[in-house]
C-alpha cells in the first residue's frame, strides 16, 4: 500500500453467545470491501472473546463515509446493545510498514 495511509482499530470484548455476530460481521467485511477508499482488514480473536480487527483506508473521508454508511450503523448499534462488553477505536496514520514472509 502506498503510504501514508490509515489503519482503523477496533479492539473488542465479546458477550457470550453469538446472536448473529459471526453473519454480520462477514456481511460488513464485504460491504467495507465495495466502498470507496477501502484498502483491506485483518482481523483475529481469541478463545476468551477479546479480538482486534485492523482495517485500512486511504483517507480520512473515506473512513467517515463507512461511519456513516447505513448498514455499518445498525451493525454498530447491535454492537453496542448486544455483542460487545467493551470496546475501543483509534485511528492512525501509517507512515511505514514492512513485511517479512520466511
Amino acid at each position: 500500500m502506498k503510504q501514508p495511509y490509515y489503519a482503523v482499530i477496533f479492539s473488542s470484548e465479546r458477550t457470550d453467545g453469538d446472536n448473529g455476530y459471526a453473519e454480520m460481521a462477514q456481511q460488513m467485511v464485504e460491504l467495507a470491501k465495495q466502498q470507496p477508499g477501502f484498502l483491506g482488514v485483518e482481523s483475529a480473536r481469541d478463545a476468551s472473546g477479546f479480538g482486534i480487527t485492523v482495517s485500512y483506508w486511504d483517507s480520512l473521508e473515506a473512513i467517515q463515509q463507512w461511519k456513516e454508511h447505513a448498514a455499518h450503523k445498525v451493525a454498530q448499534e447491535r454492537g453496542r446493545k448486544e455483542w460487545y462488553r467493551r470496546f475501543s477505536l483509534r485511528v492512525c496514520q501509517v507512515e511505514r510498514e514492512s513485511f517479512f514472509e520466511a
